[in-house]
């Protein structure tokens, strides 16, 4: 636990180390990359938008004195993935700290990502799926380069609770009549937060995976960051609203990433979900369900096979 976790005193120097933001652009993901530039890392600051990323680059100058660099990258299509991917692979090596922190949250129910997958789920998971699966080389040699393993950290959210179970988890995540079908049944109230939801639980799952399957060469974990303001509640006025009254700032949200990422121990970490500050929580429902974490990888699996 890092109850009395301060970043700028607890984070050792992090010179020498490469570490990659997604989301990097505002809210905690922005505060992330601050930190790690001040911690003297050098940072891929990965976003969708050429102009938003530089901008937030050229305001990190101004604020730390060091540069990070950008990275185009829409989780959205699996095509600037790939083409992110390799972009990176280009100029680095190695990547000692991943932090799968971009996302989306509840937009219209109508919209998919390129390849037809909810919006939520594709950006929020099938994107980091496949951005990590292709940077897998560069994690292993983090690991080969100072005995040490890489660390992944998957943002994820309490929402996970309301998370479709394996019944219709599946007919939920992909465009088409099935999910249709569900986004009627429950209503455009509640279904953004139920599909919302089946994204929380799968970067849990996801996570899960690679602390299971990669433990040689890296750990991997999830958390839920807190209540924080940031551009995620830009689809629901109400909740924007509550928000600039009782959310906590966006610097407080990256806590427990950047615990997680830089100062607990890699066995302290490995496998587990947290809430803040660092506080190991089991989350029940889908992200406990085994054989759900089974189904989804195969299905990502099959998902990105062609990109």
């Amino acid at each position: 636990m890092a109850p009395k976790f301060e970043p700028i005193r607890d984070i050792l120097d992090l010179s020498g180390k490469i570490i990659l933001v997604t989301g990097g652009n505002s809210g905690i993901g922005y505060e992330t990359v601050k930190m790690m530039l001040r911690k003297n890392a050098r940072v891929y600051l990965a976003a969708r938008s050429p102009s938003k990323g530089n901008e937030a680059i050229a305001q990190l100058e101004t604020e730390t004195g060091k540069r990070a660099e950008f990275l185009e990258l829409d989780l959205a299509d699996l095509k600037s993935v790939r083409k992110a991917a390799d972009t990176f692979l280009a100029k680095e090596s190695k990547l000692d700290i991943m932090f799968n922190n971009g996302g989306v949250m509840t937009p219209p129910v109508d919209q998919l990502t390129a390849q037809g997958y909810d919006l939520q789920f594709g950006t929020n998971v099938l994107g980091h799926f496949f951005l990590t699966e292709l940077l897998l080389p560069a994690l292993t040699a983090s690991h080969a380069h100072s005995s040490v393993p890489a660390r992944i950290i998957n943002i994820s959210s309490s929402a996970y609770s309301v998370s479709p179970k394996r019944d219709i988890f599946f007919d939920a995540i992909k465009g088409g009549p099935a999910r249709d079908a569900l986004v009627k049944k429950w209503g455009n109230t509640i279904a953004p937060w139920n599909l919302y939801g089946a994204s929380k639980a799968g970067n849990i799952l996801l996570s899960n995976h690679y602390a299971k399957n990669h433990s040689d060469v890296l750990v991997s974990c999830a958390l839920h960051p807190g209540y924080i303001q940031s551009g995620l509640q830009r689809n629901s006025m109400l909740l924007k609203c509550v928000a600039s009254i009782v959310f906590s700032p966006a610097n407080v949200g990256a806590y427990t990433q950047l615990w997680a990422g830089t100062t607990a121990s890699a066995e302290e970490i490995n496998g587990k979900f947290f809430v803040p500050v660092g506080v190991p929580k089991t989350p029940g429902g889908a992200p406990s369900d085994t054989e759900l974490e089974a189904e989804v990888v195969a299905y990502m699996k099959e998902a990105v096979k062609e990109f």
